[in-house]
């Protein structure tokens, strides 16, 4: 480092310049550092994602071949095959629609941001006003998030 007029101490360029490249190179090894755990953090949820895709498929195997099981457990008990295979699929289209009802009352009660929509609307109609000059009347609604 090269010193300054007297000798004994930088300047104050000196100085900054020496801030910037240092703070410079704290940001490349922080953005260096973000890259590695992300990288890893990527290939864990990869790795994750790949065997909760290998369990439901394995699950759906399972359900496949338990539901061939109950036909022909059925079947053993007495039934004509054609009708246990039957009993099975319609077990099945039955809790699908079950599934399919729970599933339609949970969408309908799903609303959308309400109080969002209403305070921007109230904001839209407060900047219109002060648009128009009326801006000593119109103040801009509060934010509608409760703290």
């Amino acid at each position: 480092m090269s010193m300054g007029q007297n000798g004994d101490e930088p300047t104050v360029g000196q100085l900054v310049a020496n801030a910037s490249k240092e703070l410079s190179s704290l940001v490349r090894g922080e953005v260096e550092l973000a890259k590695t755990e992300l990288k890893k953090t990527a290939v864990a949820a990869g790795t994750g994602a790949g065997l909760f895709a290998a369990a439901a498929f394995l699950a759906l195997l399972a359900v496949i071949l338990l539901s061939i099981a109950a036909a022909y457990g059925l079947t053993a008990a007495g039934l004509h095959p054609a009708i246990a295979f039957l009993i099975v699929a319609g077990a099945f289209l039955l809790i699908g629609a079950i599934l399919l009802f729970i599933g339609m009352r949970a969408l309908k009660s799903a609303k959308g941001p309400e109080r969002t929509i209403e305070t921007s609307k109230e904001s839209v109609e407060a900047l219109k006003a002060i648009g128009k000059g009326d801006g000593e009347h119109a103040a801009l609604p509060e934010s509608g998030v409760r703290r």
